[in-house]
């Protein structure tokens, strides 16, 4: 089998969960990786096999030997490295969100058009899990739907930083690399809303600041035409709860709507019937990479067009989703001022 050669950008705890998970699949095979300096690039790909390391972006991209790379940089700088990634006609995986705003959004999706070989996928892992697709097909036996609270809170260890007043703050806490609780775990939770229920006619968010200028918490509420959606979010507590879409005496069940491995329907007695989907992986990113392998090996199948445009669609409406919720709330990025 002839491996996809993969380039990263970015040597975080959730790049070695992805490599794991392309190990798993068995289609991917690390061979470049790009880091701020040579020694941490060597340093963190060398166990995985690469071969290829960079401290200039341009570089990597010129001269490096992949087919897709994997980006998992701060927010704000996904949009320079999308851009020279589809300027040089690769496959791209995304870590969510995968832009800042609608401006950029759009920007990369014209650049799209101009370089059709590019492929552009946002890494929403949880929806593309076996047993996400399995609760999303109970969800449509359910006669009714009467609206969903979906909570996405676990405390970082980064915040201690910002509680002890230590400067400079942890990336994903700063305005200027568009960090904050909803930026970082509130878009799993939009993703689901989007995914399940469609767009929703209207949003608000209410954030609880922290001392570094972003959310460290908040409440969301999406509106649809007959229910809302409540999003519960935040890196500055832990929270114990699950999340349920409501019908009328059914109710479906997660233990997470992120990193769900427990999903039970309740049926109207009050009886619980669980969800089990027909393979089940410990991480929880092999499914997506596998979806993503399926649609890079044959670009230009129908299906896999199709399964990918869906994706995009998607994308496209949850980053509108994710600017409206920070509009309302006046959460505003250098990104949003730049362009």
């Amino acid at each position: 089998m002839i491996m996809l050669k993969l380039g990263i950008i970015g040597t975080h705890i959730i790049t070695d969960q992805m490599l794991d998970a392309a190990k798993t699949t068995g289609r991917y095979q690390l061979t470049t990786v790009y880091s701020r300096t040579l020694d941490r690039a060597k340093q963190f790909g060398k166990p995985y096999g690469a071969t290829e390391f960079y401290d200039s972006l341009e570089d990597f991209f010129d001269e490096g030997d992949f087919d897709v790379v994997y980006i998992a940089s701060p927010n704000s700088l996904h949009y320079e490295q999308v851009r020279l990634a589809i300027e040089n006609d690769k496959f791209i995986i995304l870590e969510k969100p995968a832009l800042v705003n609608p401006e950029e959004f759009s920007a990369i999706e014209s650049l799209l058009k101009a370089h059709p070989k590019a492929r552009l996928i946002e890494a929403a892992r949880h929806i593309h899990t076996g047993i996400y697709q399995q609760a999303k097909d109970k969800m449509k036996e359910m006669k009714t739907i009467q609206g969903a609270t979906f909570t996405v809170m676990k405390y970082s260890s980064r915040y201690d930083k910002v509680l002890a007043g230590e400067k400079p703050y942890p990336n994903i806490f700063t305005p200027e690399f568009a960090g904050g609780a909803l930026q970082d775990l509130g878009v799993y939770g939009v993703y689901a809303a989007v995914d399940l229920f469609g767009t929703p006619n209207s949003v608000v968010y209410f954030p609880t600041m922290v001392a570094s200028g972003v959310d460290g918490k908040g409440v969301a509420i999406l509106t649809y035409d007959n229910f809302e959606v409540t999003l519960n979010v935040g890196k500055t507590a832990n929270s114990y709860l699950g999340s349920e879409i409501y019908g009328l005496k059914d109710t479906l069940y997660f233990d997470s709507i992120f990193d769900t491995t427990k999903v039970t329907y309740y049926n109207e007695k009050k009886q619980a019937e669980p969800i089990k989907a027909p393979v089940f992986y410990t991480n929880s990113m092999v499914d997506e990479m596998n979806d993503f392998a399926d649609v890079f090996e044959n670009p230009d199948d129908q299906d896999q067009l199709a399964r990918y445009n869906k994706w995009f669609d998607e994308a496209r409406v949850v980053n509108s989703v994710m600017f409206d919720l920070r509009q309302s709330a006046d959460l505003m990025f250098p990104a949003d001022r730049n362009r």
